[in-house]
């Protein structure tokens, strides 16, 4: 994908369809030049009548015959979305007309926009970092409350001014470092090493928390996923079915019918949730069945919060305890649902576990509640974390594991008075991974790898 800025783009910013109003946006250095040979009004003459932030009502016309009636928006640069001349076009809906307008701006002069163009410009106009650049890409497709949130916060800034000014402060500490490579002949220390370990503790104690953020921030961004799990029978399928208001699982008496994941997604109060029924837990022959079992350990791995469901009345308390125990040296919270307490001939209680046990009857409704007040309540637990400052993003995240270690080998060169030459390296390699972050830092690769999910009118 190759951007240059030499180009007058447009592109229809709207989603593609028919609809009352669509609109088509144009950004470039003849934006006004452009639109004036294709938009009539009464109020506009000349290139000088257009004024910054006003709306305008015309005609958009193809020599004498108008095409629609429509509304000019005009942002001079550098106060627009891109940093450049940005005109946006509402006009009608139709494709036809969406079309023709497009054809007419090209015609004259104009470059359909490529994916992500005009927030790339944006970015290399200095009205966003990369990291905000990225965050506009996840706004777009936010599908519930909590990650259109994190994606708002982001795109003003979140943490990607934090990272700055780390990164500005270990900038200066590594300019020191080469001067003193400069003058290595006479043994001076221009960088003090106290300092350099100090800005490295500061550094430690804001990467960890954003590195342990980002289970929180993806689970948001992409829907926090929830498995089901527990032997065969116990009702994990009826639950999904319940949840989702559908039937969409399969429910049989007889075992072993689940023998793949099934997978729904659904909002709760603003969070949106990726439910997952998976094949019954037990000892089995059958091949395909072993298949989904190995695909429940999976999900299992995969799950923010488990619902562990079993039958009250038939139950193996040692198979819970190590499953239990499994779940909690991983650190995955977990619901335990004693199921099919309406068939159930005594009150059975089961020990040890009594603060997460749930007694329900999923087929009767009973208990379905305190089932999604209690994933509410471990899921709020996160709300404490600084919305400003969660990573929901894999390259940052992996940016700042990477970051981490060169840091760490930073503090451990000092310690063990190692030559500046090597300190120097593994301070370069801080900054560069920082640098990538907020995009102080770029290849072609990585922006190509960042825009080309972009929709074209972004």
């Amino acid at each position: 994908m190759i951007y240059t800025q030499e180009n007058t783009i447009c592109s229809i910013s709207t989603k593609k369809g028919e609809g009352a109003i669509a609109i088509i946006r144009i950004s470039g250095n003849k934006t006004i030049n452009i639109c004036h040979k294709i938009f009539k009004s009464k109020k506009i003459k000349n290139l000088k009548d257009y004024k910054s932030n006003k709306v305008y009502f015309g005609k958009i016309k193809k020599n004498d015959i108008v095409i629609d009636e429509v509304l000019l928006s005009y942002f001079k640069a550098p106060k627009s979305y891109t940093g450049e001349d940005v005109i946006e076009i509402s006009c009608h809906g139709s494709e036809f007309i969406q079309n023709s307008i497009i054809q007419l701006l090209i015609q004259n002069g104009c470059k359909l926009a490529q994916r992500g163009e005009f927030t790339f410009r944006a970015f290399v106009n200095g009205k966003l970092d990369l990291s905000q650049a990225e965050a506009v890409a996840s706004l777009i497709s936010s599908k519930n409350e909590k990650s259109h949130n994190l994606a708002m916060k982001q795109m003003r800034g979140g943490y990607s001014e934090q990272i700055k000014s780390l990164r500005q402060r270990l900038i200066k500490f590594g300019a020191l470092i080469e001067l003193e490579l400069d003058f290595s002949t006479e043994d001076v220390e221009f960088a003090n090493r106290e300092e350099l370990l100090e800005l490295i503790s500061l550094m430690k104690n804001k990467i960890n928390p954003l590195i342990n953020s980002f289970k929180y921030g993806n689970a948001i961004k992409n829907g926090i996923p929830i498995a089901i799990v527990g032997p065969p029978n116990s009702g994990k399928s009826t639950l999904l079915n319940k949840i989702i208001n559908e039937e969409r699982a399969i429910v049989s008496n007889i075992k072993g019918t689940t023998r793949d994941v099934i997978e729904e997604t659904f909002t709760i109060e603003g969070f949106q949730f990726r439910f997952i029924d998976t094949a019954g837990l037990r000892e089995t022959n059958d091949k395909i069945e072993k298949i989904g079992i190995k695909k429940t350990h999976q999900k299992i791995e995969e799950a923010a919060i488990i619902i562990y469901v079993i039958d009250i009345n038939d139950f193996n308390y040692e198979q819970i305890h190590e499953n239990i125990l499994s779940f909690s040296k991983k650190k995955i919270e977990y619901i335990l649902l004693a199921n099919k307490i309406d068939i159930s001939t005594k009150k059975v209680y089961i020990k040890n576990f009594h603060n997460e046990v749930i007694y329900c009857s999923i087929l009767n409704n009973e208990g379905l509640d305190q089932i999604q007040s209690r994933i509410l309540q471990k899921i709020k637990k996160w709300e404490n974390i600084n919305n400003d400052l969660v990573i929901t993003n894999q390259r940052h995240y992996e940016a700042l594991i990477n970051t981490l270690d060169s840091i760490e080998a930073v503090n451990r060169a000092i310690s063990s008075n190692i030559s500046g030459e090597l300190l120097a390296i593994d301070i370069k390699e801080a900054l560069q991974y920082l640098g990538e972050i907020t995009g102080e830092i770029t290849n072609e690769h990585l922006l190509d790898s960042i825009f080309k999910d972009f929709c074209i009118g972004k």
